[in-house]
């Protein structure tokens, strides 16, 4: 029993070290280090302080501000910024092509929550945010984006845009090496992110969220939305 104990201790230690770590890296400029590690903790068990909005998806903690200005490259090869998408909801996730099981899962729940919304589907573009520059370029993306949904757009861009992007939406990625097979993965995060017509996000969906739950949601910020 003593020896389960300190188990349970050692991984509580490691997980807090862990999202410690995580909050340091990914905070945001003028953030604490206290306030960003709160708010990953808040991501990490899908609660909010108290005050935080429900958003239909996890909680936001109160203050915590996700996405934001960025400048991309679409699949066309055309440079795009948060202007161009002024206006309209988006459904955002962050991943990329070579990915060999997460991404796929996850782009076709969106394209599946997508297809669910009917007409309402419209006012809604579905994104694929690479956070593999190196390899992910524009005709690579417009390839693979195409599988998924005839709406999704792939963005990409030079590394130093990507990060920035990243760091906007408080996306964690990092490049692991595969000596055996002479290539490399991209370790993320993998959340998918509803994004108002303000650029800013207003849902914040786990990985592995069904399609139905996406769209439920979707669906209840966009018609309060049309009501407001």
């Amino acid at each position: 029993m003593l020896r389960l104990v300190r188990l349970l201790a050692l991984l509580l230690v490691l997980l807090l070290g862990g999202t410690w770590a995580f909050a340091w890296v990914t905070r945001a400029p003028g953030e604490s280090l206290g306030d960003a590690f709160a708010g990953r903790l808040a991501l990490l068990f899908g609660t909010a302080p108290t005050g935080g909005a429900n958003l239909g998806g996890l909680q936001l903690p109160q203050g915590l501000s996700l996405g934001g200005a960025f400048t991309l490259v679409d699949q066309t090869g055309r440079t795009v910024t948060e202007r161009d998408f002024a206006g309209r909801w988006m459904l955002v996730y962050f991943g990329y092509t070579y990915c060999p099981d997460v991404c796929p899962t996850e782009l076709g729940t969106i394209a599946a929550a997508v297809d669910s919304l009917g007409p309402l589907a419209e006012k809604l573009v579905p994104a694929l945010v690479t956070i593999d520059p190196q390899r992910d370029t524009p005709a690579q993306l417009a390839d693979y984006v195409s599988r998924f949904h005839p709406r999704m757009i792939g963005l990409t861009g030079s590394p130093e845009q990507v990060a920035e992007a990243a760091r906007r939406y408080r996306v964690y990625f990092s490049r692991v090496n595969r000596a055996e097979a002479g290539d490399y993965l991209m370790d993320h995060s993998s959340f998918v992110y509803l994004v108002g017509p303000d650029g800013r996000v207003r849902s914040l969906f786990r990985p592995e969220a069904s399609p139905d739950d996406i769209a439920a949601a979707v669906r209840i910020q966009l018609t309060r939305a049309a009501g407001a």
